[in-house]
């Protein structure tokens, strides 16, 4: 992590704001985690691999729902009539088997009594054939649910990357905060014994002053790490929906490990990556669209099968009969509504075809962006060991110095200058071992790997017995 003083104030007072509670928490234990385990956690805790996980039961609910519409369809109705016309009339009355042709004949049958009837109707409706519409749409619905469960592991495993992002910036600037305590303790010994060669009259006075003034910059510095390091533990218990004011104990960075495998092994496993499933599955789902609605212009055909309890009084049984029907059916209003089902149909190709060329120019993206972060891991990697090699240089330059700086032969400004090489050696190699880390991740989960994959034997048992692909 680079920082500037530009950018101090606003993360120092967001610091206040997410890491108030830090700084609370901070009293109690830290819990020990490391780079498996925060990955681990964000699949199984975080807010948005949640809501995925209900989205995919919702689309999975759906499914079944269209599923449903095949089965038979039972109802249940309870029917009060009062009428007097006189030919409901005569049926109720027949219905409700209390017909009697005597008092027919005395009255007037075209001057009925108003008549009361209470009806309790079971009816049970088969579809049998509706065009090969439900067929599609619960095709459709299902297919909707499985995108639902690749956007949902592609979910899961942007979290975990999410999570690791936050644990390497945490290590990072912790590592980066001790290595400016350090830095600032061999400062402050320097200033001491130029403070002493001064006194002895061996030392200019200015070169006292730079050495303070130095010193002084690392107070700066290390302040302002330590504000970033409050925001990137709160960033930390945001990404993994810890409570705020969680406080984490971490391991410092080990060396990235080389990649695995070649560039066309990694352009190879992008085929699978589980939010281009996805893609190509709603695809699916969108290519049946106009099949569906062909299925709107042809009959459907069921079977209605009907009893009736008919009475005077609710829920009465005095009168009971059976019907069963077969039924077909044709909706002309689709058929003869101007072209508009259509053109829907014709709508719904189109969209198809659509679908189809996004789908294409997403494939074509997706191996750009595994190219991109295959060139990225390796430019990482390479910046690394070019990072240790300078440092190696650094800290040889800081102890020659040292060593004549002691014997009276070398000005302290040399020697600070020295020292500040070093500070910003070791930064190049910190910030360089985390890119390699978050790069070798971004690949991972680019390929349509777990992000975890990438993650040595040491920072993640899993991978030796099997359990990441």
């Amino acid at each position: 992590m680079v920082m500037n003083r530009s950018s101090a104030i606003p993360i120092l007072a967001l610091s206040l704001l997410l890491g108030g509670g830090a700084a609370a928490g901070a009293a109690g234990a830290a819990r020990p985690v490391d780079l498996a385990t925060v990955m681990r956690q964000a699949r199984e805790q975080a807010h948005e691999v949640a809501a995925a996980q209900a989205r995919r039961e919702a689309a999975g609910a759906r499914a079944s729902e269209a599923k449903a519409y095949r089965l038979p369809q039972l109802r249940l109705q309870e029917i009060y009539a009062r009428t007097d016309s006189p030919a409901e009339a005569f049926a109720f009355q027949l219905n409700q088997e209390r017909f009697s042709f005597a008092d027919f004949v005395t009255g007037n049958p075209n001057d009925p009594d108003p008549l009361t009837t209470w009806i309790t109707r079971f009816e049970l409706e088969v579809p049998i054939w509706t065009g090969g519409e439900l067929t599609k749409r619960a095709r459709q619905a299902g297919l909707a649910a499985a995108a639902a469960a690749d956007s949902a592991a592609w979910t899961a495993d942007q979290a975990a990357v999410n999570a690791a992002a936050a644990y390497v910036q945490l290590a990072q600037v912790r590592e980066q905060v001790a290595l400016l305590e350090r830095a600032r303790e061999t400062v402050a010994a320097h200033v001491e014994i130029a403070r002493a060669y001064g006194e002895q009259g061996m030392l200019v006075r200015s070169e006292l002053l730079r050495a303070e003034v130095e010193l002084a910059r690392m107070d700066d510095l290390l302040a302002e790490a330590r504000g970033y390091g409050r925001v990137a533990e709160a960033n930390l218990a945001f990404r993994l929906n810890d409570p705020p004011g969680s406080a984490y104990e971490l391991a410092p960075l080990p060396a990235p490990a080389d990649l695995a495998a070649g560039r066309e092994e990694w352009l190879a496993a992008a085929g699978g990556r589980r939010d281009l499933e996805a893609a190509r599955t709603l695809l699916a789902a969108g290519e049946l669209e106009a099949e569906a609605l062909k299925g709107g212009l042809l009959p459907r055909i069921g079977l209605v099968a009907r009893h009736d309890l008919v009475d005077d009084s609710l829920f009465g049984t005095h009168g009971d009969s059976t019907t069963i029907m077969a039924v077909a059916s044709v909706d002309l209003v689709d058929l003869f509504r101007f072209g508009k089902r259509r053109s829907a149909i014709a709508a719904a190709r189109a969209d198809a075809e659509a679908g189809r060329e996004d789908v294409a120019r997403f494939e074509a993206g997706v191996r750009l962006e595994v190219a991109q972060a295959y060139e990225l891991a390796r430019v990482a990697l390479e910046r690394r060991a070019t990072a240790v090699q300078a440092l190696a240089a650094a800290e040889e330059a800081v102890r020659i110095l040292e060593e004549r700086f002691r014997a009276g032969v070398v000005k302290t400004i040399d020697l600070l200058d020295a020292v500040t090489a070093r500070r910003e050696a070791e930064m190049r190699e910190l910030v360089a071992r985390a890119d390699a880390h978050l790069a070798a991740v971004q690949l991972a989960v680019k390929a349509g790997r777990a992000p975890e994959s990438v993650l040595s034997e040491s920072q993640n048992p899993t991978i030796a017995e099997g359990g990441v692909q």
